[in-house]
């Protein structure tokens, strides 16, 4: 789930094991094979991904005699893992999502990662062009995500074109008491640029401009221009003072609940969500979260988890055939997406689950025209004022004066 937290780790180590090869262009890495790289490897990932790891180490183990340790971080992994970096007490490996890039790289935290061209091939190439930074390919990806639009089809049998339509059932189930919220589209009260920036790209913002090889151009910041006032104006309109469609109540941590309990018909969120929406034993579709009427179609970031190699790893050697050479067969990245169901970004191992798992073929539909979220390290200095700013709005603040002023932070922080 896209939530920025910090909080104390809790780290628990087991027994894991790899396999591979790997450096930065399309030739192979190096002839050093596991037995030679010797010692350990240490992995950093989260809970969910300890434990699928789990019985592929085991087996690489095994066949080269070689240590391979998966340590669970619970919370913040990217800015433990860059302070790690920094003191010398890292891991090998760290599994994270693609937008850590920009910050990893800057830092000097993680290496280049060499996959030959049949390799990227087979690849879902927005993945590939979301680990690609700088002209470089920096982690090897296994799933990727993106919002859409969740529906209690017993409550809204058809999926709406518009926001306004979305809107117009909404209300029209809360006044037969069939649902109390229109909207399940969280904020808080700090916002959450992630999860609204489909309506805001429908009303015409947008973050960063790209130059011409189509990398985003920090230079070039939409928030705080006119696009983007035009854009808060109807997020503002859909708020507490407006239609109350979107409501700071609704925050991370009850949208879904709200969702299953049968308290709105629409949910804006990702594939994270669908287990929850499952066991609560709800009929549902996936379809692209609408943008507004006569607006640009909305489009939702699109997120890539992937493998890295951490520049000041002990083993990095073995790190490289590990990210490069295991990371990229598909019974790993099936085992991946078991842990929890994620579109596969190799090929072969969406091939394998998409025929059990309809959902997977509906999320990527609702990505297909979305926006690789950006890397750069500018993107970091976005998220707390834009939330903010759109936590205002929709609290009733005056749209113009809320993200002018929040474009202007913006602005100084990447400065």
């Amino acid at each position: 789930m896209r939530i920025r937290t910090a909080g104390v780790i809790a780290v628990f180590t087991l027994a894991l094991a790899a396999s591979g090869c790997g450096g930065g262009s399309d030739e192979p890495a190096t002839d050093e094979s596991p037995k030679a790289a010797g010692g350990k490897l240490v992995i950093w990932a989260d809970d969910k991904r300890t434990a699928a790891l789990k019985p592929f180490a085991e087996t690489f183990g095994r066949e080269n005699g070689v240590t391979v340790e998966v340590q669970a971080v619970s919370k913040d992994l990217q800015t433990n893992f860059v302070t790690a970096s920094q003191q010398g007490s890292g891991p090998d490996v760290v599994v994270g999502a693609h937008d850590w890039i920009g910050n990893m790289v800057q830092n000097g935290a993680i290496d280049p990662v060499q996959l030959t061209a049949d390799q990227k091939s087979a690849f879902n190439q927005t993945a590939i062009k979301a680990v690609t930074f700088n002209g470089q390919l920096y982690g090897v990806p296994y799933a990727m995500e993106n919002l859409a639009l969740i529906r209690n089809t017993a409550l809204a049998p058809e999926a709406p074109k518009t926001v306004e339509e979305l809107v117009a059932t909404g209300k029209r189930l809360k006044a037969e008491k069939k649902a109390s919220e229109i909207l399940c589209l969280q904020s808080g009260q700090n916002g959450d640029a992630y999860h609204i920036y489909p309506l805001y790209t429908s009303a015409g913002g947008y973050l960063f401009g790209t130059t011409a090889n189509g990398d985003y151009d920090p230079k070039d910041l939409g928030v705080g221009k006119p696009e983007s006032i035009e854009a808060f104006k109807k997020i503002g309109a859909l708020g507490e003072k407006g239609e109350g469609a979107l409501k700071r109540s609704i925050t991370p941590e009850n949208s879904i609940a709200t969702f299953t309990g049968k308290k709105c018909a629409f949910l804006v969120s990702g594939p994270w969500a669908v287990a929850d929406v499952k066991k609560a034993g709800i009929s549902y579709d996936i379809t692209p979260v609408p943008g507004f009427a006569g607006g640009k179609e909305a489009q939702p970031f699109v997120g890539v988890q992937a493998f890295y190699v951490a520049s000041k790893g002990k083993n990095k050697a073995l790190a490289q055939e590990f990210v490069a050479n295991h990371v990229t067969k598909p019974d790993l990245a099936v085992a991946l997406y078991q842990a929890e169901p994620r579109p596969p970004a190799l090929t072969a191992a969406l091939d394998q689950v998409k025929g059990s798992d309809p959902d997977l073929a509906k999320f990527t539909e609702a990505g297909r025209n979305g926006q690789v979220l950006p890397a750069i390290p500018a993107m970091a200095a976005i998220w707390d004022p834009f939330g903010k700013a759109e936590a205002a709005v929709i609290g009733g603040a005056d749209p113009a004066r809320t993200i002018t002023s929040a474009g202007q932070t913006i602005a100084g922080q990447i400065k």
